[in-house]
Formats: C-alpha cells, sequence, structure tokens
C-alpha cells in the first residue's frame, strides 16, 4: 500500500472518530459538560504527556511555552478550543446535534474570512461566492426558525480564532496541543475540586462529582483522553502524506457523520429550513473545495514548468 493511501485512510480513521464522538458524549448526558470538559483536559493531557514522551520530545513544554509571546498564543488557542470543545459537548448533551455538525461545515469557510481578515490572504472569485452561498443558508435557517443558530456560528467562530492562533505556533501539532490542555489543566483541577468537595453546579443545573463514585462514567471519562488524542496522531500522519485537498475534502466526512447520529439515531427533529440550508452549505463547501483542488492542481503545474 502506498503512503498517499496509508494518509487516506488515516484522515478517514481520524474524522470517523471525530464524526462518532456525539455518541460517546451522548452516553455522558448525565455528567454536567463543564465536569466533562474538565475530564477531557485532565486526561488529555495524560495522553499527550506520554505520546510526547514515548516520541522523545522531552523539551516540548519550553518549546511551546517558552517566551511571553508563545505563552500568549498558547493561551489564546488553549481558550478557543475550551470553548469549541465545550460548546460541542453541550450541544450532543442538548439535544442540539444538528446545530454543532451545521457550525462544523461551516467553519471552513470562516475560516477563509479569518484568514482575509487576519493575515490579509486573498480570497479568489469562488471562494468568495463559496462564503455567500453559506452566508445565504444561515439567513435562510434564521428566518425559518425565527433564531439564529447560535451555537452554529459559535462553533463555527471558536474554532476559527483557533485556527487563527495555531497558524502562528510554530511547532510539533501534538506538542502544541499538550501544551493547551496543560495551560487550561489548573482551571480544570479547580473545577473539579468545587464539584466534588463544595458541590458546585454549571448553567445544567445538574449535581456532578460522578468520577469514581460511578464506573461506567469514570470509565468514559478516562477514555476522553485517548479518544482527544488518537485522531489528531492520525491527522498529523494524513498531513504529512496527503496533500491538503484532499484532507479538507475527507474533512467533510466528520460533520457529515455527526448529522448522520443527531438525525438518525438521536432522532432530532430535521425542519425544512434544515432541509434547505444544509444543502445550500454542502453546495458552498462543493465551491470552496472543487476551486481549492483546482488552485492547487495548478500550483503543482507552475513548479514542474519552473523546474524544466
Amino acid at each position: 500500500m502506498s503512503d498517499g493511501m496509508k494518509g487516506v485512510l488515516a484522515m478517514i480513521g481520524a474524522c470517523t472518530i471525530w464524526g462518532l464522538s456525539p455518541l460517546y458524549y451522548k452516553l455522558l448526558s448525565g455528567v454536567p459538560p463543564l465536569e466533562v470538559l474538565s475530564h477531557r483536559t485532565l486526561w488529555s493531557l495524560a495522553c499527550f504527556a506520554l505520546i510526547l514522551h514515548l516520541r522523545g520530545q522531552r523539551g516540548w513544554v519550553g518549546t511551546c511555552l517558552g517566551g511571553r509571546s508563545r505563552l500568549l498564543l498558547t493561551t489564546c488557542a488553549a481558550v478557543a478550543i475550551a470553548a469549541n470543545w465545550g460548546l460541542f459537548i453541550f450541544s450532543v448533551q442538548s439535544g442540539f446535534g444538528l446545530e454543532a455538525s451545521l457550525g462544523y461545515y461551516i467553519f471552513p469557510l470562516v475560516a477563509v474570512l479569518f484568514g482575509f481578515a487576519f493575515y490579509k490572504d486573498r480570497l479568489r472569485p469562488l471562494q468568495w461566492a463559496a462564503v455567500a452561498v453559506a452566508a445565504v443558508a444561515v439567513g435562510l435557517l434564521t428566518a425559518g426558525l425565527g433564531v439564529v443558530p447560535r451555537l452554529s456560528l459559535l462553533i463555527a467562530v471558536t474554532f476559527g480564532l483557533y485556527g487563527v492562533f495555531k497558524r502562528r505556533l510554530k511547532a510539533d501539532p501534538m506538542a502544541t496541543v499538550g501544551a493547551e490542555v496543560l495551560v487550561l489543566a489548573p482551571v480544570a483541577v479547580i473545577w473539579l475540586s468545587g464539584v466534588h468537595m463544595a458541590g458546585w453546579t454549571d448553567m445544567t443545573g445538574r449535581p456532578g462529582g460522578v468520577f469514581s463514585h460511578d464506573l461506567s462514567a469514570s470509565l468514559l471519562l478516562v477514555l476522553s483522553g485517548p479518544l482527544t488524542g488518537l485522531p489528531l496522531i492520525l491527522f498529523s500522519y494524513a498531513t504529512q502524506r496527503v496533500i491538503l485537498p484532499t484532507i479538507g475534502l475527507i474533512q467533510y466526512l466528520n460533520p457529515t457523520l455527526q448529522v448522520f447520529c443527531a438525525a438518525v439515531i438521536f432522532g432530532e427533529t430535521v425542519t425544512q429550513w434544515h432541509a434547505i440550508a444544509f444543502p445550500l452549505i454542502w453546495t458552498g463547501l462543493a465551491i470552496y473545495s472543487l476551486d481549492s483542488v483546482r488552485f492547487a492542481r495548478r500550483a503543482r503545474r507552475s513548479e514542474r514548468l519552473k523546474g524544466l
């Protein structure tokens, strides 16, 4: 099997884990979202620390957190990804899986806009067209449902901001994520201490502190570490072997599986406005993807001609 095919399979594996992750978080519906998020942070830290140690990357903390600018960027990235994780967990547990999947469909187009706004990336005409189609879809959904899809937009924006900060962090992806959860770890420890010792509750009002009191929930919470680490390992493996346009196309498997989980397995209501908005989003993504593939082919052809 060629390296390219191995990379494609690794990317499919990563997106399948991400796309089916709502099944996992639904099993933890009895645990408040902030408690789940705190455990995910701590068990992810343990997972990444072990992986980086086994890879011989002993100085990853200093590399990612050394210096004021790196510490600030890592902290900003950590806050953005924590918000994204928290919103996703809340969405799945609260029966808003469709809104969560819409957010991850919108994200690539939000990322394009953020690249234009923060890094002065030039948008090609078809990219502008894709963004416009997505904006029409969100507008129709808002008008039809009578409410702005806030969760979808917040998930897309927080993930987009995460990408903005990550673009500035020139380090190994595994190490940077490890540094991000390391920054978040003290907050997670404080929250879990409050949950177990003082009986704190989050916005859901549900009692927490299930760890060690409920065996199945405890094991599921421990699993959040590998569930975070494994797809990232597969993703890193894929990016070294597969061209970016292909990576981008396969990534749509993630929100597609999320839609399947929400609509088919969880039985969330799909309104006529969802039935209009989602195809429009898919159309925008198709325009964006085809333009990206065409641009990449043109760039490779240009490089070959220069080499002659």
